[in-house]
């Protein structure tokens, strides 16, 4: 795996992250110490609005790790709350946390994947729906780039999608590469290679395609 483009930035040492995960663990079990199951799962677009349309209470704030480390020019009030999250949030008043409407939610989405950032959240088992959905990228973000950076992704993130490609349409551009934070995508000898293995189905890649080459399926229409 190429990590070169990570050389001389600011991340979450080893330390913090174990400390963010320990804390994450704690968040995912109940009184009588019985764990549940909770996957850290990556969201498309349609999924997102789902959420959204649903939601009671809905609330932006700036991204905690952008505005710790800065590695990257992309917008830091991105990061989305609903219901019980979006109270507690509102009430901490941290990350300049705001009450924002549905149609102001949709603008933050669009807004963060025009800008290349993957919308991640932890689900749990007897509620699929999160109630906080960051809009991550692997240059700031503690979880997506530790495991980015590790190569660990694909044993640590879920999601219902995945891409595939109509090699007919496609004409090696190459846009898609830049977009695809998982690095399932490279460019070889002048010809586009994508690896399914590493694709998150976060559609990146679909939005950026000029052919109309790439395309979502949920994962099971696969098996």
């Amino acid at each position: 795996m190429d990590t070169s483009k990570f050389k001389g930035m600011s991340f979450y040492t080893d330390e913090e992250t174990r400390t963010i995960t320990d804390e994450i663990d704690k968040a995912v079990t109940i009184p009588v110490n019985v764990a549940i199951e909770a996957e850290h799962r990556v969201y498309d677009m349609s999924e997102m609005r789902e959420i959204l349309l649903d939601a009671d209470r809905i609330a932006v704030q700036d991204c905690g790790c952008k505005t710790a480390y800065d590695n990257c020019d992309a917008p830091k009030d991105v990061c989305l709350s609903v219901n019980k999250t979006a109270d507690e949030l509102l009430a901490d008043d941290k990350y300049n946390s705001r009450e924002i409407t549905v149609d102001e939610a949709m603008k933050v989405l669009e807004r963060s994947h025009k800008a290349g950032l993957v919308h991640m959240a932890y689900t749990m088992k007897d509620d699929p729906k999160p109630g906080l959905v960051c809009s991550c990228c692997a240059c700031c973000c503690h979880t997506l780039g530790s495991l980015v950076r590790n190569g660990i992704h694909t044993q640590i993130l879920t999601s219902k999608y995945i891409a595939i490609d109509d090699s007919a349409k496609c004409n090696d551009c190459g846009d898609c590469v830049d977009r695809c934070v998982f690095q399932a995508r490279d460019m070889v000898d002048g010809k586009l290679t994508y690896d399914n293995v590493l694709c998150h189905g976060c559609g990146l890649c679909v939005s950026t395609c000029a052919t109309g080459t790439i395309s979502l399926v949920d994962r099971k229409n696969l098996a």
